[in-house]
């Protein structure tokens, strides 16, 4: 086993707190481990299991890889996209907020949670499991689902730690194994083409979404069978740090909608969607507020 190491700078305001709350969904602590300011987290790196461990000290957070392998040495700069994907780091929210800061309505949920950061999966693949996981159920559910996904069909660091699964390790399973950790059939359809689609090359998981190309990611997304339009937006928001995913049908964003607004009912799709639309190019990161309101675990 080897270890790197890499230190990084935060901005300020930086979440922290928010940060570990996210990873501290599954109190079971199978894949991802959370003791005071550190948070370790299983993952494959180039075919080998690991695990990253991140602390965050006042303005920096050091993050450290151990691999299982003696032939596997990651670059600085690799470990750095690594640590800085999965804190958010990529994303421009200071010019989110001084645009919206001084907004009538948006603007006091901002100035409550000012750095508030899109928190991401360790890749783009567990990203879309996730979001194919959490279609239509509760969070509570789909995070037991997930715990089981990982135990059934992903391996373990030496460190005891389980990594989440990669496309090769998905493919040695049965659809009775995926039943049994609890996916419908409607989901072992939608990972298994989405498992072929990045095999064949129809899907490229390591493009940078912008505004540019968005369009047609979400096209190729939308053409594989059990993926629609929430599914596309939530993981292109958890997996490749673009904020304009509209997540108009998303239940808790629409409930949480009704009470900025005050309004005596809850919107429908329909109206959420338009009164997002407002907010474009960050409609995601309007979503992610509105979570935020309700929980620091929140989504």
């Amino acid at each position: 086993m080897q270890t790197f190491t890499v230190n990084l700078p935060l901005p300020q305001p930086y979440r922290s707190a928010d940060f570990f709350a996210f990873h501290l969904r599954d109190q079971q602590n199978v894949a991802e481990i959370v003791v005071d300011n550190c948070l370790q987290k299983g993952l494959i790196w180039q075919n080998h299991p690991a695990n990253i461990q991140l602390a965050i000290e006042s303005q920096h957070a050091t993050i450290s890889l151990d691999i299982d392998s003696s032939n596997i040495s990651p670059t600085e700069t690799e470990l750095s996209t690594l640590g800085k994907h999965l804190l958010g780091l990529h994303q421009p929210v200071n010019e989110f907020e001084m645009h919206y800061l001084t907004d009538p309505v948006l603007g006091q949920l901002i100035e409550k949670q000012k750095g508030l950061r899109i928190y991401q999966s360790s890749n783009a693949f567990e990203a879309l499991v996730w979001a194919i996981i959490g279609q239509q159920i509760s969070v509570h559910a789909a995070i037991a689902i997930r715990r089981r996904f990982i135990q059934a069909v992903g391996t373990q660091h030496s460190s005891g730690i389980w990594c989440f699964p990669d496309i090769q390790q998905v493919g040695l399973v049965s659809d009775d194994t995926l039943r049994q950790t609890g996916f419908s059939l409607g989901k072992i359809v939608a990972l298994r083409a989405l498992c072929e689609a990045i095999k064949t090359q129809q899907i490229d998981l390591s493009v940078q979404v912008t505004h540019d190309n968005a369009d047609v990611v979400t096209e190729q997304l939308l053409k594989i069978k059990g993926i629609g339009p929430w599914t596309v937006s939530y993981a292109l928001l958890r997996g490749f740090n673009y904020l304009n995913g509209s997540l108009h049908g998303d239940v808790a964003v629409r409930r949480n909608l009704q009470t900025l607004l005050n309004s005596q009912e809850q919107p429908t799709a329909k109206e959420t969607e338009k009164w997002l639309a407002q907010y474009s190019p960050w409609r995601a990161l309007v979503a992610a507020h509105l979570w935020r309101s309700q929980s620091a675990a929140g989504y």
